[in-house]
């Protein structure tokens, strides 16, 4: 078993460097160490200056999220052990606006998210009490509702490197969340939002998305499924 590990972490700050580079540090492992584990030893044993984000520590908050030894990765939930390599290299969410070292500007990704109204929406008075739903309506969204918006689809998607007006896989994964919601009366809003050349049909189903993702989600089906309900809507206007 190991006894060291060495991280090799991207390194930029825009007021002292002229170009990113990469700086190692050895760190001593201890049982089920994570990832985050290590940076925060660089942090407090070697280097104060180290720049990342975190939260919550239990895969729920995505702010940890990271390119890790070439996978989108939460630095919370990866342990040293099982990625079983003596060099673990980290850097930051590629194709995002970087701020310093592994921070990233995450305003781009969260101006799509705002944009399909990420909220449930009615249109009728309210119930007494609450809105209910059966077991079976609440089955159409068990797995969208499970995204955290770590941004790391958004990162990986082709068509978000090349458009930047794109909504990307994660805006567009959570208006299919309220579209499919049998609480929300909103659908014909959200689907115009989404019906547009930067909207579900910029998706080239490349599957990058529903790789990178460390919660198992596929945005890629959401987007599908978006697309049906888009055309049904217009065909019944029509």
């Amino acid at each position: 078993m190991l006894k060291v590990v060495t991280l090799k972490v991207f390194r930029f700050d825009p007021q002292i460097d002229e170009e990113p580079h990469f700086q190692e540090f050895d760190i001593p492992l201890r049982p089920r160490m994570t990832i985050l584990d290590g940076l925060f030893y660089i942090l407090e044993e070697q280097d104060p200056t180290l720049s990342f984000r975190f939260a919550c520590r239990e895969g729920v908050c995505g702010s940890c999220a990271l390119f890790i030894n070439g996978s989108y990765r939460l630095a919370c939930q990866t342990q040293f052990a099982n990625l079983q390599t003596k060099i673990v290299v980290v850097n930051p969410l590629p194709h995002l606006p970087l701020i310093k070292d592994l921070v990233v500007d995450m305003t781009p990704f969260f101006e799509k998210y705002e944009l399909i109204m990420p909220y449930l929406k009615t249109l009728t008075a309210p119930p007494e009490r609450e809105h209910l739903q059966s077991p079976t309506q609440r089955k159409k969204i068990k797995e969208v509702i499970d995204c955290i918006l770590c941004g790391c689809c958004h990162s990986a998607c082709p068509m978000t490197w090349t458009n930047k007006e794109y909504l990307g896989p994660a805006a567009l994964t959570k208006a299919y969340r309220f579209v499919a919601d049998s609480r929300d009366e909103a659908s014909p809003e959200r689907i115009n939002i989404v019906n547009t050349e930067v909207g579900i049909w910029r998706c080239h189903t490349t599957f990058n998305c529903v790789e990178a993702c460390p919660k198992m989600i596929n945005p890629t089906a959401s987007i599908q499924a978006l697309k049906r309900r888009t055309v049904a809507h217009w065909f019944r206007l029509r």
